[in-house]
């Protein structure tokens, strides 16, 4: 089963601009799609029924086959810049709006405008979202280019997606670059603190999905660089998986213990990953 990973580039992290793919054991395969609508590419979804991967790129959504052939898309969509992306619970597509801080849903034949499902400018600067089984949605707040932000969780309850309740309030470590909800509910997140130090705290922390408690930290603990993480995803043996610069590092979830690198790659600058069946 392939790993497929976003590098970013230009003044977004001077990597590949490209979908690049490994094999499990992080030999790379080279680019998986050479589409030239793939630019600066964010987030990474499966969609479940189809088995395809839906992509962010600068301007647009795409969904490609196994083979990494574009086989939908959305058009171009003046000023989407999205970030992550994933399947709600409803069946569409999420996709999160850097410049216009909110969520876009869309159909996930990706016909039409989409819906934006949260106030625009909601938080300073989104960092992530996820939902639980019960419809919650959960959205990580971090700092943005220019210090602007508030680092914190906040929570949508699937009644009323216009007022932001804070989950996470005291956890002066926390700078969030994503967010996932794990198979338990917990709410993993990875942590930058501070955003863009060289010598920046690089943890994955997990809270309770209802206090907002911080329950445990997962570090590297020196067997990987994990520097700059971002994108998080669970893989098919249940380990958690995070893409860093340069890396992408597993962790075991059940014990919290470090995997290592596995993946190294110069200049990788990964933003998202994936496991294509």
């Amino acid at each position: 089963m392939p790993l497929l990973v976003t590098s970013a580039s230009g003044a977004n992290g001077d990597g590949y601009g490209a979908l690049l793919a490994f094999e499990s054991d992080g030999r790379p395969l080279g680019v998986f799609s050479d589409d030239r609508r793939i630019v600066d590419p964010r987030g990474l979804a499966v969609e479940p029924a189809a088995r395809l991967l839906f992509l962010n790129s600068a301007d647009r959504v795409l969904a490609l086959d196994a083979s990494g052939e574009v086989v939908r898309d959305t058009g171009e969509i003046a000023g989407l810049n999205p970030g992550g992306g994933l399947f709600g619970p409803d069946g569409r597509y999420y996709a999160g709006l850097r410049t216009a801080r909110t969520i876009l849903a869309l159909p996930p034949d990706l016909s039409g405008a989409g819906e934006e499902v949260l106030p625009v400018g909601v938080v300073p600067f989104p960092r992530g979202f996820g939902f639980d089984a019960q419809g919650r949605l959960f959205l990580a707040s971090g700092i943005g280019p220019r210090g602007e932000g508030d680092d914190t969780i906040v929570a949508f309850p699937p009644s009323d997606r216009t007022h932001a309740a804070r989950l996470v309030a005291h956890d002066p470590e926390l700078s969030p670059l994503d967010l996932i909800v794990a198979p338990s509910g917990a709410i993993l997140v990875s942590s930058e603190h501070p955003f863009g130090a060289p010598d920046a705290l690089t943890t994955v922390r997990e809270y309770d999905p209802e206090s907002g408690r911080l329950v445990r930290v997962l570090s590297a603990r020196g067997l990987a660089a994990f520097q700059r993480p971002r994108g998080l995803r669970f893989g098919p043996g249940g380990d958690l998986y995070c893409v860093a610069q340069d890396e992408v590092v597993a962790f075991d979830f059940t014990s919290g213990r470090c995997l290592g690198a596995v993946v190294r790659f110069p200049r990788l600058h990964g933003q998202a990953l994936a496991f294509l069946p």
